[in-house]
């Protein structure tokens, strides 16, 4: 009977810790600003944090897909990030220091902010 009880605890325990870690992962999409796949490398480079399971840029749609755990990581950050990298996102402007550093073919044509 010990067992029994035993089984049923534990496997009520892998349940709910189970539940508890999938519920913290989110995943979004957002636009970043790009041209090529020397983009892509960087701008997913830029969010290979811990908490990130997830990142995949689309050089066609511009479009940004990231999974991440939003109890380690907030998806600002990960924007911000990307921005610091030199690419404008949907948040956050690129830093123009590093936008001017990036090779011809990845200075896409800007946008501004309002």
């Amino acid at each position: 009977m010990n067992f029994k009880i035993f089984f049923c605890l534990t496997f009520i325990s892998f349940l709910v810790f189970s539940c508890n870690t999938n519920s913290s992962l989110k995943t979004e999409r957002f636009k970043v600003w790009g041209n090529c796949e020397k983009c892509k490398k960087t701008i997913e480079s830029a969010v290979s944090v811990n908490g990130v399971t997830h990142k995949e840029w689309n050089v066609e749609s511009k479009l940004m897909t990231i999974t991440f755990d939003t109890t380690n990581i907030k998806l600002s950050y990960l924007q911000q990030l990307i921005a610091k990298s030199g690419y404008d996102n949907d948040n956050f402007y690129g830093d123009d220091y590093v936008y001017d550093k990036l090779e011809t073919c990845c200075q896409y044509e800007r946008k501004p902010f309002e």
